[in-house]
This record gives C-alpha cells, structure tokens and sequence, in this order.
C-alpha cells in the first residue's frame, strides 16, 4: 500500500477551465423546490468571472451567484451542486495561482453562503477565509463552539450583479 499522496495529472486551473456547462430538465426530486423546467450545470469559469466583480471589500453568495446565472441561461434555476463543486475547484485554483500572480487570484473567500456562513470547504478552512475577510476589514462572527463563522451584517456588502 502506497502511503504517496494522490496527486492529479490536470492543475486546478485546467480543471475550471475544461468544465462546460449544461441545460437538463429539472427531475422529478427538484421540482418541488424549483418547479418544472430546465435546470443549469454552469460552466466554471462563468461562476469564476462573477466572482472576479467582486472588488475589496464586496462579498457574494452562493445564491446570488445561482441566481444570476439562472437568469442569463433562461432557466428556473442553477444546480446547488454543482456550483459548489466548482466554488471549491476555483478556490483551489486561485490558491495554486497565488505564488505566481499574488494580487490577482480570483478572490473566492469573497463568496458566503446564503446565509452569511463560511465555507469550511475552501483551501485552509475556515481560518485562512476569515484571514482573508478580515484583511478587507470584515469582522467575523463565531457560534459558541467556534466551529461556524459568519460575516457580521454581510447584507451591507454584498454586491449588485
């Protein structure tokens, strides 16, 4: 038994870049959330560049980012996930990037959840993301067992898309 860690072929980067979206019917399971229609599987770098409107200090949600989407593609909605699938793929790619264009990496710790959370998901946990918030001056709230943070009034500033 191998003790090497697994190491992919493709960067994280050529992996944002080869993910090609797609318009299915809406199944059975979702329709009661969304109804009946055609449902989204965004393309990574269309979630990628909304991200990248983000200016410092902004903040976007998962939502907001679903939503827009939605609406540009004509459908009911855009899958949940998915986009989170691809928020971690270019979270990773903006973190292998950093050594070499330092400023300029995608600012994905920009991105909250609906409700304001976190994302445990994004490279160095939620540590590193509330480093970065709070770089931008955010201030970060934690639940009693500090084991979820959240973006204090985050509702002030999140972007127009």
């Amino acid at each position: 038994m191998s003790s090497k860690k697994f190491k992919s072929k493709k960067s994280w980067r050529e992996k944002v870049n080869e993910i090609e979206g797609k318009i299915v019917e809406i199944t059975p399971e979702w329709e009661k959330r969304y109804g009946k229609g055609k449902l989204l599987i965004p393309k990574a770098l269309n979630i990628e560049q909304l991200i990248n409107r983000t200016a410092k200090g902004d903040l976007i949600t998962h939502d907001q980012i679903r939503d827009n989407l939605a609406t540009k593609a004509n459908v009911q909605a855009t899958c949940p996930l998915t986009t989170g699938i691809f928020l971690r793929i270019i979270s990773e790619a903006s973190e292998e990037e950093r050594p070499v264009k330092k400023e300029k990496v995608t600012p994905y710790w920009r991105v909250l959840k609906g409700d304001g959370l976190l994302n445990s998901k994004f490279p160095g946990g939620l540590e590193n993301q509330v480093k970065l918030l709070e770089s931008e001056e955010h201030n970060i709230e934690f639940n009693k067992t500090g084991s979820k943070a959240k973006a204090a009034n985050f509702e002030n500033y999140l972007v127009k898309l």
